[in-house]
Protein backbone atom coordinates (compact mmCIF):
# COMPACT_ATOMS: atom_id res chain seq x y z
CA UNK A 1 0.00 0.00 0.00
CA UNK A 2 2.76 2.39 1.29
CA UNK A 3 4.19 1.51 -2.86
CA UNK A 4 1.49 2.14 -4.22
CA UNK A 5 0.95 5.76 -2.24
CA UNK A 6 4.47 6.78 -3.16
CA UNK A 7 4.08 5.47 -6.78
CA UNK A 8 0.71 7.58 -7.36
CA UNK A 9 2.09 11.26 -5.58
CA UNK A 10 4.73 11.30 -7.73
CA UNK A 11 2.01 10.98 -10.66
CA UNK A 12 0.22 13.29 -8.96
CA UNK A 13 2.64 15.69 -7.91
CA UNK A 14 4.00 16.22 -11.37
CA UNK A 15 0.74 17.71 -12.15
CA UNK A 16 1.59 19.92 -9.62
CA UNK A 17 3.15 22.94 -9.57
CA UNK A 18 5.51 22.54 -5.89
CA UNK A 19 6.02 26.17 -5.83
CA UNK A 20 3.12 26.94 -4.57
CA UNK A 21 3.62 24.76 -1.93
CA UNK A 22 6.23 27.22 -0.10
CA UNK A 23 3.35 29.58 0.30
CA UNK A 24 1.83 28.75 3.65
CA UNK A 25 -1.23 30.59 2.74
CA UNK A 26 -2.18 28.21 -0.07
CA UNK A 27 -1.35 25.06 2.06
CA UNK A 28 -4.98 23.98 2.22
CA UNK A 29 -5.59 24.70 -1.60
CA UNK A 30 -2.78 22.58 -2.57
CA UNK A 31 -3.85 19.72 -0.25
CA UNK A 32 -7.02 19.70 -1.72
CA UNK A 33 -5.85 19.37 -5.32
CA UNK A 34 -3.27 16.89 -3.63
CA UNK A 35 -5.89 14.61 -2.72
CA UNK A 36 -8.20 14.99 -6.22
CA UNK A 37 -4.99 14.09 -8.40
CA UNK A 38 -4.27 10.98 -6.10
CA UNK A 39 -7.54 9.81 -5.76
CA UNK A 40 -7.47 9.61 -9.94
CA UNK A 41 -4.24 8.19 -10.20
CA UNK A 42 -5.47 5.36 -7.55
CA UNK A 43 -8.47 4.98 -9.13
CA UNK A 44 -6.53 4.02 -12.68
CA UNK A 45 -4.57 1.48 -10.31
CA UNK A 46 -7.30 -0.26 -8.91
CA UNK A 47 -7.54 -3.22 -11.80
CA UNK A 48 -3.30 -3.48 -11.91
CA UNK A 49 -2.12 -6.10 -10.44
CA UNK A 50 -0.90 -4.09 -7.05
CA UNK A 51 -4.08 -2.10 -6.40
CA UNK A 52 -6.22 -5.29 -6.91
CA UNK A 53 -4.36 -7.33 -4.63
CA UNK A 54 -5.65 -8.17 -1.86
CA UNK A 55 -5.32 -5.72 1.64
CA UNK A 56 -6.74 -6.96 4.50
CA UNK A 57 -9.16 -10.11 5.38
CA UNK A 58 -12.16 -7.75 5.21
CA UNK A 59 -12.09 -7.89 1.34
CA UNK A 60 -10.98 -4.44 0.64
CA UNK A 61 -8.03 -4.32 -2.02
CA UNK A 62 -4.36 -2.14 -1.81
CA UNK A 63 -6.43 0.36 -3.86
CA UNK A 64 -9.30 1.05 -1.90
CA UNK A 65 -6.82 0.86 1.49
CA UNK A 66 -4.22 3.58 -0.57
CA UNK A 67 -7.47 6.04 -1.22
CA UNK A 68 -8.93 5.88 2.09
CA UNK A 69 -5.51 6.68 4.31
CA UNK A 70 -5.27 9.21 1.57
CA UNK A 71 -8.55 11.06 2.24
CA UNK A 72 -7.51 10.53 6.04
CA UNK A 73 -4.82 13.39 5.12
CA UNK A 74 -8.36 15.79 5.17
CA UNK A 75 -9.01 14.95 8.66
CA UNK A 76 -4.79 14.96 9.95
CA UNK A 77 -3.89 18.01 7.92
CA UNK A 78 -1.06 18.04 10.61
CA UNK A 79 0.81 15.17 8.44
CA UNK A 80 0.73 17.31 4.78
CA UNK A 81 2.20 20.24 7.15
CA UNK A 82 4.95 18.19 7.82
CA UNK A 83 5.33 16.88 4.22
CA UNK A 84 5.02 20.65 3.17
CA UNK A 85 8.12 21.55 5.74
CA UNK A 86 10.16 18.46 4.70
CA UNK A 87 9.90 19.81 0.89
CA UNK A 88 10.70 23.71 2.02
CA UNK A 89 13.57 22.13 3.77
CA UNK A 90 15.23 20.51 0.79
CA UNK A 91 14.43 23.75 -1.28
CA UNK A 92 16.10 25.97 1.27
CA UNK A 93 19.30 23.70 0.73
CA UNK A 94 18.99 22.51 -3.24
CA UNK A 95 16.65 25.03 -4.79
CA UNK A 96 13.58 23.37 -6.69
CA UNK A 97 15.17 19.95 -6.50
CA UNK A 98 12.00 18.48 -7.73
CA UNK A 99 12.71 19.88 -11.76
CA UNK A 100 16.06 17.02 -11.39
CA UNK A 101 14.95 13.92 -12.85
CA UNK A 102 16.69 12.03 -10.47
CA UNK A 103 14.42 13.58 -7.46
CA UNK A 104 11.70 11.01 -7.73
CA UNK A 105 13.69 8.55 -4.81
CA UNK A 106 13.67 12.05 -2.44
CA UNK A 107 9.87 12.76 -2.86
CA UNK A 108 9.08 9.32 -2.33
CA UNK A 109 10.36 8.78 0.72
CA UNK A 110 8.99 11.62 1.98
CA UNK A 111 5.83 11.20 0.49
CA UNK A 112 6.09 7.13 2.11
CA UNK A 113 7.44 9.08 6.00
CA UNK A 114 4.37 11.19 5.90
CA UNK A 115 1.61 7.90 5.29
CA UNK A 116 4.40 5.78 7.30
CA UNK A 117 3.30 8.30 9.77
CA UNK A 118 -0.58 8.13 9.06
CA UNK A 119 -0.87 4.69 8.83
CA UNK A 120 0.07 4.58 12.34
CA UNK A 121 -1.58 7.33 13.57
CA UNK A 122 -5.18 5.69 12.22
CA UNK A 123 -4.47 2.13 13.19
CA UNK A 124 -3.57 3.52 16.80
CA UNK A 125 -7.00 5.33 16.69
CA UNK A 126 -8.61 2.44 16.01
CA UNK A 127 -6.87 0.44 18.03
CA UNK A 128 -8.27 2.69 20.99
CA UNK A 129 -11.89 1.97 19.48
CA UNK A 130 -11.89 -1.33 19.67
CA UNK A 131 -10.15 -2.35 23.31
CA UNK A 132 -10.33 0.95 24.58
CA UNK A 133 -7.03 0.45 25.72
CA UNK A 134 -4.09 3.50 25.22
CA UNK A 135 -2.22 3.18 22.07
CA UNK A 136 0.19 5.65 20.38
CA UNK A 137 1.66 5.76 17.20
CA UNK A 138 4.50 5.06 18.34
CA UNK A 139 3.45 2.21 20.23
CA UNK A 140 1.79 1.18 16.73
CA UNK A 141 4.80 1.07 15.14
CA UNK A 142 6.16 -1.56 17.54
CA UNK A 143 3.29 -3.73 17.31
CA UNK A 144 3.76 -3.64 13.53
CA UNK A 145 7.30 -4.54 13.54
CA UNK A 146 6.51 -7.47 16.15
CA UNK A 147 3.79 -9.09 14.00
CA UNK A 148 6.04 -8.68 10.96
CA UNK A 149 8.44 -10.40 12.85
CA UNK A 150 5.93 -13.23 13.74
CA UNK A 151 5.11 -13.44 10.45
CA UNK A 152 9.06 -13.91 9.40
CA UNK A 153 9.26 -16.77 11.84
CA UNK A 154 6.15 -18.66 10.84
CA UNK A 155 7.82 -18.37 6.80
CA UNK A 156 11.16 -19.61 8.53
CA UNK A 157 9.29 -22.23 10.34
CA UNK A 158 7.10 -23.39 7.43
CA UNK A 159 10.57 -23.55 5.21
CA UNK A 160 12.45 -25.02 7.56
CA UNK A 161 14.38 -27.70 4.90
CA UNK A 162 15.64 -24.33 2.94
CA UNK A 163 16.39 -22.62 6.75
CA UNK A 164 17.47 -25.39 8.94
CA UNK A 165 20.22 -23.48 10.46
CA UNK A 166 18.05 -20.15 10.90
CA UNK A 167 15.74 -22.45 12.51
CA UNK A 168 18.16 -23.86 14.96
CA UNK A 169 19.58 -20.66 15.57
CA UNK A 170 16.17 -18.96 16.21
CA UNK A 171 14.83 -22.03 18.29
CA UNK A 172 18.75 -22.14 20.01
CA UNK A 173 18.91 -25.86 19.09
CA UNK A 174 19.81 -28.13 16.88
CA UNK A 175 16.55 -28.86 14.18
CA UNK A 176 16.48 -32.30 13.48
CA UNK A 177 13.39 -33.01 11.00
CA UNK A 178 10.43 -30.97 11.12
CA UNK A 179 10.77 -28.74 13.98
CA UNK A 180 7.56 -29.34 16.54
CA UNK A 181 7.16 -25.43 16.97
CA UNK A 182 5.92 -24.90 13.52
CA UNK A 183 3.24 -27.26 14.19
CA UNK A 184 2.49 -25.68 17.24
CA UNK A 185 2.60 -21.62 16.38
CA UNK A 186 -0.48 -21.08 14.82
CA UNK A 187 -1.17 -17.77 16.14
CA UNK A 188 1.76 -14.96 17.30
CA UNK A 189 0.33 -15.66 20.54
CA UNK A 190 2.02 -19.06 20.04
CA UNK A 191 5.60 -17.29 19.44
CA UNK A 192 7.48 -16.90 21.90
CA UNK A 193 9.74 -13.31 22.69
CA UNK A 194 13.08 -15.63 22.72
CA UNK A 195 12.44 -16.33 19.35
CA UNK A 196 11.60 -12.56 17.93
CA UNK A 197 15.37 -11.77 19.52
CA UNK A 198 17.04 -14.67 17.82
CA UNK A 199 15.41 -14.00 14.78
CA UNK A 200 16.45 -10.26 14.70
CA UNK A 201 19.96 -11.02 15.51
CA UNK A 202 20.38 -14.08 12.79
CA UNK A 203 19.31 -11.77 9.86
CA UNK A 204 22.42 -10.31 9.62
CA UNK A 205 23.80 -13.41 9.19
CA UNK A 206 21.27 -15.30 7.03
CA UNK A 207 19.73 -12.14 5.75
CA UNK A 208 23.07 -9.88 5.10
CA UNK A 209 21.08 -6.75 6.89
CA UNK A 210 20.56 -6.32 10.74
CA UNK A 211 17.27 -7.17 12.31
CA UNK A 212 15.03 -4.55 13.68
CA UNK A 213 16.32 -5.13 16.91
CA UNK A 214 19.79 -5.25 16.52
CA UNK A 215 20.35 -1.79 14.17
CA UNK A 216 21.93 1.40 15.07
CA UNK A 217 18.57 3.05 15.60
CA UNK A 218 17.95 3.39 19.84
CA UNK A 219 14.14 2.55 18.91
CA UNK A 220 13.84 -0.78 19.46
CA UNK A 221 17.46 -1.43 20.88
CA UNK A 222 16.09 -1.68 24.59
CA UNK A 223 13.76 -4.39 23.50
CA UNK A 224 16.04 -6.78 22.54
CA UNK A 225 17.26 -7.29 26.51
CA UNK A 226 12.92 -7.17 27.54
CA UNK A 227 11.53 -10.69 26.54
CA UNK A 228 8.53 -10.55 28.91
CA UNK A 229 7.67 -6.69 27.09
CA UNK A 230 7.84 -8.56 24.17
CA UNK A 231 5.77 -11.08 25.45
CA UNK A 232 3.33 -8.66 26.59
CA UNK A 233 3.11 -6.89 23.35
CA UNK A 234 2.48 -9.62 21.27
CA UNK A 235 -0.59 -10.82 23.62
CA UNK A 236 -2.10 -7.60 23.06
CA UNK A 237 -1.51 -7.85 18.87
CA UNK A 238 -3.29 -11.30 19.57
CA UNK A 239 -6.26 -9.99 21.68
CA UNK A 240 -6.60 -7.44 18.93
CA UNK A 241 -6.89 -9.90 16.21
CA UNK A 242 -9.07 -11.88 17.87
CA UNK A 243 -11.45 -9.14 18.43
CA UNK A 244 -11.49 -7.16 15.01
CA UNK A 245 -10.66 -10.00 13.06
CA UNK A 246 -13.47 -11.96 10.93
CA UNK A 247 -11.60 -14.56 9.11
CA UNK A 248 -13.41 -17.58 9.08
CA UNK A 249 -16.28 -16.25 10.52
CA UNK A 250 -18.44 -14.93 7.78
CA UNK A 251 -20.47 -18.31 7.20
CA UNK A 252 -22.28 -18.00 10.22
CA UNK A 253 -24.10 -15.31 9.47
CA UNK A 254 -24.01 -14.38 5.70
CA UNK A 255 -26.33 -16.51 4.82
CA UNK A 256 -28.93 -14.60 7.11
CA UNK A 257 -28.03 -11.89 4.51
CA UNK A 258 -31.01 -11.66 2.42
CA UNK A 259 -33.47 -12.58 5.43
CA UNK A 260 -31.98 -9.54 6.89
CA UNK A 261 -32.26 -7.50 4.38
CA UNK A 262 -35.80 -8.25 4.23
CA UNK A 263 -36.32 -7.89 7.12
CA UNK A 264 -35.33 -3.91 7.45
CA UNK A 265 -36.44 -3.24 4.26
CA UNK A 266 -40.32 -4.04 5.96
CA UNK A 267 -39.05 -2.35 8.97
CA UNK A 268 -38.03 0.88 6.90
CA UNK A 269 -41.50 0.54 5.21
CA UNK A 270 -43.53 0.15 8.44
CA UNK A 271 -41.59 3.35 9.62
CA UNK A 272 -42.27 5.33 6.82
CA UNK A 273 -45.87 4.30 6.68
CA UNK A 274 -45.92 5.34 10.06
CA UNK A 275 -44.73 8.75 9.81
CA UNK A 276 -46.84 9.47 6.49
CA UNK A 277 -49.83 9.00 9.07
CA UNK A 278 -48.77 11.08 11.40
CA UNK A 279 -48.12 13.99 8.85
CA UNK A 280 -51.75 13.24 7.32
CA UNK A 281 -53.25 13.35 10.65
CA UNK A 282 -51.15 15.38 13.07
CA UNK A 283 -52.20 13.88 16.91
CA UNK A 284 -51.89 15.93 20.23
CA UNK A 285 -50.68 13.78 23.38
CA UNK A 286 -53.59 10.86 22.50
CA UNK A 287 -52.39 7.96 24.50
CA UNK A 288 -54.87 7.29 26.65
CA UNK A 289 -57.10 7.92 23.51
CA UNK A 290 -55.44 5.49 21.43
CA UNK A 291 -56.31 7.10 18.41
CA UNK A 292 -55.33 5.91 14.57
CA UNK A 293 -56.73 7.12 11.57
CA UNK A 294 -59.80 5.79 10.81
CA UNK A 295 -59.60 2.94 8.12
CA UNK A 296 -61.82 0.29 6.27
CA UNK A 297 -63.58 -2.54 8.28
CA UNK A 298 -61.26 -5.03 9.37
CA UNK A 299 -61.33 -8.31 7.39
CA UNK A 300 -62.47 -9.92 10.19
CA UNK A 301 -65.91 -7.60 10.41
CA UNK A 302 -67.03 -8.60 7.08
CA UNK A 303 -69.00 -11.07 5.42
CA UNK A 304 -71.61 -13.47 7.05
CA UNK A 305 -69.08 -15.18 9.47
CA UNK A 306 -70.70 -15.65 12.66
CA UNK A 307 -73.94 -15.95 11.44
CA UNK A 308 -75.18 -18.40 13.83
CA UNK A 309 -73.64 -17.00 16.91
CA UNK A 310 -75.29 -13.99 16.19
CA UNK A 311 -78.49 -16.18 16.10
CA UNK A 312 -77.75 -17.55 19.30
CA UNK A 313 -77.08 -13.75 20.53
CA UNK A 314 -79.64 -12.41 19.11
CA UNK A 315 -81.69 -15.07 21.16
CA UNK A 316 -79.95 -14.81 24.30
CA UNK A 317 -80.98 -10.84 23.71
CA UNK A 318 -84.81 -11.06 22.85
CA UNK A 319 -83.86 -9.24 19.59
CA UNK A 320 -84.61 -10.69 15.94
CA UNK A 321 -83.86 -9.71 12.96
CA UNK A 322 -85.76 -6.39 12.34
CA UNK A 323 -83.29 -4.80 15.21
CA UNK A 324 -80.09 -5.78 13.92
CA UNK A 325 -78.44 -2.02 14.06
CA UNK A 326 -80.46 -0.68 16.25
CA UNK A 327 -80.03 0.32 20.05
CA UNK A 328 -82.33 -1.93 22.06
CA UNK A 329 -81.99 0.40 24.80
CA UNK A 330 -84.74 2.47 22.56
CA UNK A 331 -87.53 -0.14 22.44
CA UNK A 332 -90.92 1.10 23.22
CA UNK A 333 -92.08 0.80 26.94
CA UNK A 334 -93.67 -2.39 27.86
CA UNK A 335 -91.71 -4.69 25.14
CA UNK A 336 -89.53 -7.44 26.31
CA UNK A 337 -85.66 -6.60 26.05
CA UNK A 338 -84.51 -9.84 27.16
CA UNK A 339 -85.54 -13.39 29.08
CA UNK A 340 -82.25 -13.94 31.70
CA UNK A 341 -83.24 -16.07 34.82
CA UNK A 342 -82.67 -20.09 34.77
CA UNK A 343 -85.13 -21.98 32.76
CA UNK A 344 -86.13 -25.08 34.87
CA UNK A 345 -84.86 -28.36 32.79
CA UNK A 346 -82.42 -27.06 30.97
CA UNK A 347 -80.38 -24.84 33.17
CA UNK A 348 -80.19 -21.58 30.64
CA UNK A 349 -79.89 -18.43 32.26
CA UNK A 350 -83.52 -16.87 31.37
CA UNK A 351 -84.88 -13.49 33.27
CA UNK A 352 -87.09 -10.85 32.62
CA UNK A 353 -86.58 -7.02 32.46
CA UNK A 354 -88.57 -4.43 31.45
CA UNK A 355 -88.19 -0.44 31.13
CA UNK A 356 -89.72 0.46 34.41
CA UNK A 357 -86.63 -0.48 35.91
CA UNK A 358 -87.77 -3.41 38.04
CA UNK A 359 -87.03 -6.84 37.87
CA UNK A 360 -90.48 -8.80 36.57
CA UNK A 361 -89.62 -11.86 37.69
CA UNK A 362 -88.32 -10.92 40.99
CA UNK A 363 -89.64 -7.70 41.73
CA UNK A 364 -85.73 -6.71 42.61
CA UNK A 365 -84.73 -2.86 42.31
CA UNK A 366 -82.52 -2.48 39.03
CA UNK A 367 -79.37 -1.05 38.50
CA UNK A 368 -79.08 1.70 35.70
CA UNK A 369 -81.37 2.08 33.11
CA UNK A 370 -83.35 -0.19 31.58
CA UNK A 371 -81.02 -1.28 28.64
CA UNK A 372 -78.06 0.36 29.49
CA UNK A 373 -75.23 -0.09 26.89
CA UNK A 374 -77.06 -3.38 26.08
CA UNK A 375 -77.03 -5.20 29.40
CA UNK A 376 -79.75 -6.21 31.17
CA UNK A 377 -80.91 -4.01 33.96
CA UNK A 378 -80.88 -6.64 36.74
CA UNK A 379 -80.15 -6.73 40.70
CA UNK A 380 -76.60 -6.84 41.20
CA UNK A 381 -76.52 -10.31 42.46
CA UNK A 382 -78.95 -11.53 39.83
CA UNK A 383 -76.47 -9.60 37.15
CA UNK A 384 -73.35 -11.16 38.93
CA UNK A 385 -74.95 -14.67 38.61
CA UNK A 386 -75.81 -13.63 34.95
CA UNK A 387 -72.38 -12.85 33.56
CA UNK A 388 -70.68 -15.63 35.23
CA UNK A 389 -72.91 -18.24 33.79
CA UNK A 390 -72.13 -15.90 30.32
CA UNK A 391 -68.43 -16.12 30.63
CA UNK A 392 -68.47 -19.80 31.61
CA UNK A 393 -70.26 -20.79 28.29
CA UNK A 394 -67.62 -18.21 26.47
CA UNK A 395 -64.69 -20.37 28.11
CA UNK A 396 -63.95 -16.85 30.19
CA UNK A 397 -62.91 -16.80 34.09
CA UNK A 398 -66.33 -16.82 35.44
CA UNK A 399 -65.81 -13.29 37.02
CA UNK A 400 -64.36 -12.03 33.49
CA UNK A 401 -66.60 -8.75 33.77
CA UNK A 402 -66.02 -8.15 37.28
CA UNK A 403 -62.26 -8.42 37.20
CA UNK A 404 -61.97 -6.70 33.83
CA UNK A 405 -64.36 -3.70 34.99
CA UNK A 406 -62.18 -3.35 38.17
CA UNK A 407 -58.93 -3.28 36.31
CA UNK A 408 -59.56 -0.04 34.07
CA UNK A 409 -57.71 3.16 35.22
CA UNK A 410 -60.02 5.58 36.32
CA UNK A 411 -58.12 7.97 35.53
CA UNK A 412 -57.61 7.01 31.92
CA UNK A 413 -58.97 9.77 29.56
CA UNK A 414 -60.69 7.27 27.06
CA UNK A 415 -62.86 5.72 29.98
CA UNK A 416 -63.29 9.53 30.99
CA UNK A 417 -64.87 9.66 26.66
CA UNK A 418 -66.41 6.55 26.45
CA UNK A 419 -67.64 6.46 30.04
CA UNK A 420 -71.60 5.95 29.23
CA UNK A 421 -70.36 3.10 26.50
CA UNK A 422 -70.14 -0.71 28.00
CA UNK A 423 -66.75 -2.44 29.16
CA UNK A 424 -67.19 -4.83 25.68
CA UNK A 425 -67.42 -1.81 23.66
CA UNK A 426 -64.35 -0.34 24.89
CA UNK A 427 -62.54 -3.85 24.57
CA UNK A 428 -63.94 -3.77 21.01
CA UNK A 429 -62.45 -0.31 20.76
CA UNK A 430 -58.91 -1.46 21.51
CA UNK A 431 -59.10 -4.66 19.71
CA UNK A 432 -60.01 -2.23 16.60
CA UNK A 433 -57.26 0.62 17.14
CA UNK A 434 -54.75 -1.68 18.97
CA UNK A 435 -55.01 -5.30 18.11
CA UNK A 436 -56.08 -8.31 19.94
CA UNK A 437 -52.52 -8.22 21.36
CA UNK A 438 -50.67 -5.44 23.38
CA UNK A 439 -48.70 -5.07 26.05
CA UNK A 440 -50.48 -2.24 27.41
CA UNK A 441 -53.34 -4.53 28.28
CA UNK A 442 -54.33 -5.87 32.28
CA UNK A 443 -54.29 -9.60 31.99
CA UNK A 444 -57.33 -9.12 33.35
CA UNK A 445 -58.59 -8.33 29.25
CA UNK A 446 -57.74 -11.34 28.32
CA UNK A 447 -58.79 -14.57 27.42
CA UNK A 448 -56.42 -16.73 28.94
CA UNK A 449 -56.24 -19.12 26.35
CA UNK A 450 -55.64 -17.32 23.89
CA UNK A 451 -53.32 -14.27 25.61
CA UNK A 452 -55.27 -11.60 23.90
CA UNK A 453 -58.62 -9.69 24.11
CA UNK A 454 -61.92 -11.79 23.81
CA UNK A 455 -62.93 -12.07 19.97
CA UNK A 456 -65.62 -9.69 18.39
CA UNK A 457 -67.88 -12.71 19.29
CA UNK A 458 -67.34 -13.26 22.97
CA UNK A 459 -67.82 -9.56 23.23
CA UNK A 460 -71.04 -9.15 21.74
CA UNK A 461 -72.44 -12.23 23.68
CA UNK A 462 -70.75 -10.75 26.85
CA UNK A 463 -72.91 -7.26 25.52
CA UNK A 464 -75.88 -9.95 25.22
CA UNK A 465 -76.00 -7.97 21.58
CA UNK A 466 -75.80 -9.15 17.96
CA UNK A 467 -72.26 -8.64 16.01
CA UNK A 468 -73.48 -6.15 13.75
CA UNK A 469 -75.06 -3.87 16.97
CA UNK A 470 -71.41 -4.65 18.22
CA UNK A 471 -69.53 -3.46 15.68
CA UNK A 472 -72.00 -0.16 14.84
CA UNK A 473 -71.69 0.48 18.88
CA UNK A 474 -67.75 0.22 18.14
CA UNK A 475 -67.44 2.56 15.49
CA UNK A 476 -69.70 5.30 17.09
CA UNK A 477 -67.59 4.87 19.80
CA UNK A 478 -64.26 5.37 17.88
CA UNK A 479 -66.08 8.37 16.31
CA UNK A 480 -66.75 10.18 19.90
CA UNK A 481 -63.02 9.44 20.30
CA UNK A 482 -62.44 11.33 17.50
CA UNK A 483 -64.66 14.19 18.12
CA UNK A 484 -62.49 14.78 21.31
CA UNK A 485 -59.39 14.48 20.27
CA UNK A 486 -60.28 17.40 17.86
CA UNK A 487 -61.64 18.99 20.80
CA UNK A 488 -58.64 18.95 22.76
CA UNK A 489 -56.66 20.17 19.77
CA UNK A 490 -58.53 23.12 19.29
Amino acid sequence: MRKLLGRCSLLAVRRMDLRLLLESEREAEQLDIYTDTLAAELQLCQRGGRGDAAGNSYGESVSELALSLAFELQAQPSYWSALVSAIAGEHAKHGPFWLDPGSDGILRKKFNDMYSGLRDKVDADNYVVTTARDCSPNKMYTYRMLDTAYREIEQVFANWREHAEQVAAILGRAAVGIPIEARQMKAIGGCKAEWVIRWSESLERFGGSPGPLHTKSKRFSSLKNSPAKIAALMAEIGEYEALSANAGGGEDWLGDEDEATAWLDDYLRVIGDSEAQEEEAPLADVVDLILQPPGEEDEGDEGDEGDEFDAACDALSGYDDADEGDDPGAAGAGEAASNIGTSPGTGAVTATRTDAGTDATTGLGVIGPAGFAGRPALAPVALATADEALAASLSLPLRFMELATAAQDGGSRMLQVLKEESLPIRLAVYQKLLGAEDESYPGEWLDPATGELPTLQQLAALDRISMPTLRKRRNEAIDKLYAANARNRT
